[in-house]
């Protein structure tokens, strides 16, 4: 799934530069969750490195030649400016900036960009509480805003506070562990608990479960169906990747177990006997995305062996039903729910006379 098309924050962010309200450093410049678009692109970027967890924006900023980092705190690199698209959940973006403030440089500048409907008056008092307000500008439904220079005088103990804002931790009574900002982090999807209330009971041989998230749905396949052999978790965010190989820590014996980092509207590399899914259905930005969902049965449809069954929860309202059709041999609508809907799909079986697929 490409970066979408518009991105007002993204080209928000540049206004400072572009205004002369700010220098771009000769020095290297970190850009948290960093995007790809045509507004960086009017600044030197030979010393631009980007940190970006979700995977099709990773992708498309290494197709554009950009350097890509899984994490920045992992090196002793201080940087003079360092740019940041905070998420939309708070709690996420207070540790973000409490780590962009780390990252800086002495003497160094945060900038970030927040559309107006994402929390942009919040984020921006936000930073201010934290370093100090160095300007502000507002364009395109957005606001771009930038700490003064760090010089050591911020409130220690509040970084420090903010900095774990987003730390993993238990959810659920313990059961499992999860951290703000990734999907219904502190709670089981109404969507997924539905899925899990009608899958079967045999499932069995090598499945995928794609979109993973924290490992809700593979977590309650191992632990009802033994005979599942070998389950592979394909997740676009690194963070909730992370967060399912910790909550599926204790099938590990039990299963062999697969973390892709991956796009799976990109198609998936092998071949299964099941596959679930509670695909996305709209962007970052909440803007509705049937067309991922769509992409998403297709790539099922490639990914199962004959006779494979893909099983997948969605929206009732959202329009799957001709892809489902085109894609597989049998399909059937397996339970509904809170304006939900369960939906199985076989996928058809070639005729030994003919070699057509039987449906």
């Amino acid at each position: 799934m490409a970066a979408p098309i518009s991105d007002p924050a993204l080209d928000s962010l540049f206004l400072p530069f572009s205004s002369r309200s700010l220098a771009w450093p000769e020095g290297p410049v970190l850009f948290l969750r960093a995007r790809e678009g045509w507004a960086m692109r009017q600044f030197p970027l030979a010393r631009l490195v980007c940190e970006q967890s979700y995977k099709p924006f990773a992708d498309e900023l290494e197709r554009g030649g950009l350097r890509v980092i899984a994490d920045a705190s992992e090196s002793n690199v201080r940087y003079p400016l360092v740019l940041v698209l905070p998420p939309r959940q708070r709690e996420e973006a207070r540790a973000l900036f409490a780590r962009a403030i780390s990252l800086c440089a002495p003497g160094g500048v945060v900038v970030a960009s927040i559309t107006n409907n994402e929390g942009a008056k919040s984020g921006e008092a936000d930073l201010k509480q934290l370093t100090g307000l160095g300007g502000s500008l507002t364009k395109n439904h957005c606001r771009v805003f930038w700490s003064k220079p760090i010089d050591g005088s911020q409130d220690q103990a509040l970084l420090a506070k903010w900095a774990g804002l987003d730390a993993p931790r238990p959810i659920l009574d313990g059961r499992f562990s999860s951290r703000p900002g990734v999907f219904a982090w502190d709670r089981i999807d109404p969507a997924s608990a539905l899925l899990v209330a009608h899958l079967p009971a045999d499932l069995a041989g090598k499945g995928a479960d794609l979109g993973a998230g924290y490992g809700y749905l593979s977590a309650e396949i191992l632990a009802r169906s033994t005979k599942v052999s070998a389950l592979d978790l394909y997740e676009a965010e690194a963070r909730a990747l992370a967060l399912a190989k910790q909550n599926l820590a204790p099938f590990e014996q039990q299963a062999a177990l697969g973390y892709r980092w991956h796009d799976v509207t990109t198609g998936v590399p092998e071949q299964y006997d099941f596959i679930v899914s509670n695909p996305p259905f709209h962007t970052q930005s909440r803007a509705d995305r049937p067309d991922v969902g769509r992409r998403f049965i297709a790539v099922a449809a490639e990914a199962l062996k004959p006779g494979g069954r893909l099983f997948l929860v969605a929206n009732r309202h959202l329009p799957y039903e001709a892809v489902l059709n085109a894609s597989f041999g049998q399909v059937r609508v397996a339970g509904e729910g809170d304006g939900f809907k369960v939906i199985e799909a076989i996928k058809a079986v070639p005729s030994a006379r003919s070699g057509k697929s039987a449906r």
